[in-house]
């Protein structure tokens, strides 16, 4: 089985000398199967948390996990069976702000 790596380039020769190959096509070190993938424990991809990017520095209070968007955006709300990616008449008539 493959187990891909976030190896930063100061570090790839290490990475390399215990065992790692370097796909070109996607373009990530990544280990094999056969090798124990607790030596290449500090180069495992971390998932995402949304707690610890709440706490990075810098960070505003209370953006733990929301999507920012632009200072103009208004969120219409759909009045018909429309997707919600089309631009229908309907709803831009009957949702639209006076």
């Amino acid at each position: 089985m493959r187990h891909d790596l976030k190896v930063p380039f100061a570090e790839k020769d290490q990475a390399k000398k215990l065992g790692a190959r370097w796909d070109a096509a996607r373009k990530c070190w990544y280990i094999d199967g056969g090798l124990d993938p607790a030596v290449f424990a500090r180069w495992q991809p971390m998932p995402h948390d949304a707690a610890a990017a709440a706490s990075r520095p810098g960070a505003p209070a209370g953006v733990e996990g929301r999507v920012q968007v632009g200072s103009r955006f208004v969120a219409l709300p759909r009045v018909c069976d429309c997707l919600p990616w089309d631009d229908c008449d309907v709803c831009r008539l009957q949702a639209w702000p006076q």
